[in-house]
């Protein structure tokens, strides 16, 4: 099953432009805060309504502009998991399942998928509550409960472990990661962490400002960002402008680096990245080593962060070792480092096309 998404819609301020198509499996619309991820999924889901564009489900259409095409929520097959659960609050649990069941006429029928959810999601001997006596973890159960009662052909999951407490994510994450790995269908999942997002994903689809970029494989867009958007929202540190020399070499003006790289045949090229963890002490003379000064290091929860200036530099490098490692440089200091050519990103300020 496959999901197809090729829409734009206009806000005040702020257009959406996302295309993509999700394949059985999970992708993630990554993105920060105010990029269109929550409202690509309402689009999808028929929450909203887009300007122009197309939405196919498995080869049906959802949504078409052009044919004029634009199916009620309920009749999509997609199911929904919004951010803070959307329960009844006058409902039982039980009552709340029952909701995602409306459509399933035969009272046997629905008795048993019932048993078999609140079985499954272990929420036995809850079906009373109402949601207000539940705890996050509980209340996220039954929504997985109902969405899945009405079974959907796609599902759509908007931060969906934003309002547990940090103590209850990876547990859920846990559960919410089996529930997909047992669902055929497309699922996407919204979230700015990027954790969450590498650890539950096969492919991603970066959101910059309301413009899609490709889906790439999940592990390749975070050892190989094309974009400069795309290095800074999967955790890089330090980015800086640069261009390619005609001797196939990286020039950085801000850190008085000419760098060897890979990849110098691409063209577009504007910044250099690296992540910080990949920038090692080394020897001097060794490859695309540079002099830099300390002029700042702070403790970390398991690692050292040390600030360097290289000389001759204007921009900072922020370096991330072991804290026993870190512990031979003293602020103030000079030591060289070194940025591995494998390690050195080749980005692009957008996607080309």
């Amino acid at each position: 099953m496959s999901l197809t998404v090729d829409i734009i819609k206009r806000l005040q301020g702020f257009t959406l432009n996302v295309s993509f198509t999700a394949e059985a499996g999970v992708t993630a619309l990554l993105g920060a805060s105010g990029s269109g991820k929550s409202m690509t999924l309402r689009c999808i889901a028929g929450v909203e309504r887009p300007d122009e564009g197309s939405i196919v489900l498995d080869g049906r259409v959802l949504y078409d502009s052009k044919a004029k095409i634009d199916l009620p929520p309920q009749a999509r097959k997609v199911g929904y998991l919004f951010q803070r659960y959307a329960l009844f609050p006058n409902m039982t649990v039980l009552q709340n399942i029952d909701a995602g069941l409306s459509l399933e006429r035969d009272a046997r029928v629905r008795k048993t998928k019932r048993e078999s959810l609140i079985s499954r999601f272990h929420l036995n001997g809850l079906e009373e509550r109402l949601p207000r006596e539940l705890s996050g973890g509980q209340m996220q159960r039954v929504a997985l409960c109902r969405m899945l009662a009405g079974e959907p052909e796609a599902i759509l999951l908007d931060e969906p472990f934003a309002a547990l407490d940090s103590h209850l994510r990876w547990q859920m994450e846990a559960e919410v990661k089996q529930t997909l790995a047992e669902f055929p269908g497309a699922a996407l999942l919204v979230s700015h962490d990027r954790g969450e997002v590498y650890r539950m994903s096969r492919r991603v689809c970066v959101l910059n400002e309301g413009v899609s970029e490709p889906a790439m494989d999940t592990t390749e867009l975070f050892a190989h960002p094309r974009t400069l958007q795309s290095a800074l929202i999967t955790g890089c540190k330090n980015c800086a402008p640069a261009s390619l020399t005609q001797a196939g070499q990286l020039l950085v003006p801000s850190w008085n680096a000419v760098l060897a790289c890979d990849g110098a045949e691409q063209s577009g090229i504007t910044h250099a990245g690296i992540r910080a963890h990949f920038v090692v002490p080394c020897a001097e003379g060794a490859e695309n080593a540079l002099l830099c000064q300390i002029v700042h290091a702070e403790d970390d929860v398991f690692s050292r962060v040390l600030t360097l200036l290289p000389r001759g530099g204007t921009a900072t490098i922020r370096a991330e070792m072991g804290k026993a490692d870190a512990s031979a440089f003293a602020v103030g200091s000079e030591a060289w480092f070194r940025l591995p050519r494998e390690h050195v990103m080749l980005l692009m300020e957008t996607h080309a096309g």
